[in-house]
């Protein structure tokens, strides 16, 4: 969710940029753009998809997810010098890092669980995936980086929701990103 309100954010500074500087926003110049939507696609069928994420096995979800964070790292790395990719790059190696340490899920605490859902009779078992989601729920102090994992919760959209640390970053570089493809043409791809 925080990467949905980055892209949005982004887009909007993004056109107020153009427009403030009399310019059209511009079209990104991405190397290997579909490497994203190739990478996107395993977390696509294993966490999104009502169809098919009920049915994939937690060893295939956590296999999707790594996979899906390691291409998405590689295309970063191999646009590293659009605005922004460093950041985005730098908060997918944490949370490409936290993840691979702790079984292929992101960890999320109970206590992270208790702040999102107050009233929630805890239902979810330790080492085990939270529902059908991204997340596997281990105490924190059994938590390899536990500092990289889903811990901040902020309210988006009349819903409590989780992030972490290398979320925001990847969140911080998009927004730089869109807002980058405001200004001149030669400072969007410096």
């Amino acid at each position: 969710m925080i990467l949905l309100l980055a892209v949005l954010a982004g887009l909007l500074a993004g056109q107020l940029r153009a427009w403030a500087g009399r310019r059209r926003l511009h079209v990104p110049d991405l190397r290997y753009w579909w490497l994203a939507l190739v990478a996107f696609l395993p977390q696509w069928l294993a966490f999104y998809l009502p169809a098919t994420r009920q049915q994939i096995p937690d060893y295939l979800a956590a296999a999707a997810l790594v996979s899906s964070q390691a291409l998405l790292l590689i295309f970063a790395w191999i646009n590293r010098r659009q605005p922004g990719f460093w950041i985005m790059g730098a908060g997918l190696l944490l949370n490409l890092a936290v993840i691979s340490l702790n079984g292929g899920l992101m960890p999320i605490s109970p206590e992270t669980i208790n702040r999102l859902y107050p009233t929630l009779q805890p239902s979810w078992e330790f080492g085990k995936r939270f529902g059908s989601g991204k997340d596997i729920v281990l105490p924190y102090s059994q938590t390899k980086l536990g500092w990289l994992s889903d811990l901040f919760v902020l309210p988006f959209l009349g819903r409590m929701v989780a992030f972490s640390l290398g979320d925001f970053f990847i969140a911080a570089g998009v927004f730089w990103f869109l807002w980058a493809q405001g200004g001149a043409h030669s400072e969007s791809r410096s």
